[in-house]
């Protein structure tokens, strides 16, 4: 696998490093670089853009906010993120989308969490960056599906918002590059085995409902449930052909 690494502005013993995969995301990767900026966190973090060679001004635009960017000739969302990782110095990994906006206090608040010796993986809630009562409705029920996983013994935390320590993505071998789709799902399972799955309540992030609103909310949430009940039925993201990646 060819990689290339493009150091912007690298920080100083960075405590956190925020991992960005993208691919062709320009519409979108502003706001959410802008949001990670602006952080009330006072301990140093380095922002890293992992691309899968967009075409498009995804990585012009990360130039401008990113601390580092790495380019690979291969695509995935699990090599995007494992790569963000190789080259990650922080001793905290915090994943996140390229079209989802955290709130100013976010890093403070999942980091006091996550650095906690006992705590494996943080989440937060995650809320529609567009507004609709129905989107809202689908999104309510994915943060009490996430709350629940946890008491029942299998967290299913989803990728566009999570946090981990660096040792502990390096002892499960980081994001299963061999899966197409449920990989945050099958993460989130391997990594609770080293300490407890959290959901951070003091603060929240916002994503895109861009694959609902192409689908249609109703269509959507049928799909993401048929897709989920048979990864939970098999063990296998055999529902990749439905949900086609987009990184």
């Amino acid at each position: 696998m060819k990689e290339r690494l493009i150091l912007v502005k690298p920080v100083k013993n960075p405590k956190i490093s925020v991992i960005i995969p993208t691919l062709n995301e320009e519409k979108y990767i502003e706001k959410t670089l802008l949001a990670l900026k602006a952080q009330t966190i006072k301990l140093p973090y380095e922002i890293i853009v992992s691309d899968g060679k967009s075409k498009d001004r995804t990585v012009e635009i990360a130039k401008k906010y990113a601390n580092k960017i790495v380019i690979c000739n291969k695509k995935g969302i699990s090599i995007g993120r494992n790569l963000g990782a190789k080259y990650a110095e922080g001793e905290i990994l915090i994943f996140i989308d390229a079209d989802t906006i955290v709130l100013p206090n976010t890093l403070e608040e999942v980091y006091k969490e996550v650095r906690k010796k006992n705590v494996a993986l943080v989440s937060c809630p995650i809320a529609p960056s567009s507004y609709s009562p129905s989107f809202y409705f689908i999104y309510w029920f994915y943060n009490q599906f996430s709350k629940n996983s946890i008491k029942v013994g299998r967290p299913q935390i989803a990728g566009m918002f999570m946090a981990t320590k660096k040792k502990i993505f390096s002892l499960v071998g980081g994001f299963d590059e061999n899966l197409k789709i449920l990989e945050d799902y099958d993460f989130s399972e391997r990594v609770s085995k080293f300490g407890e799955v959290k959901i951070v309540e003091s603060t929240f992030v916002l994503t895109s409902p861009r694959r609902i609103e192409k689908w249609g909310k109703a269509k959507g949430a049928a799909k993401y449930l048929g897709i989920y009940l048979a990864y939970l039925l098999t063990g296998k993201d055999i529902g990749w052909k439905i949900y086609k990646p987009v990184r």
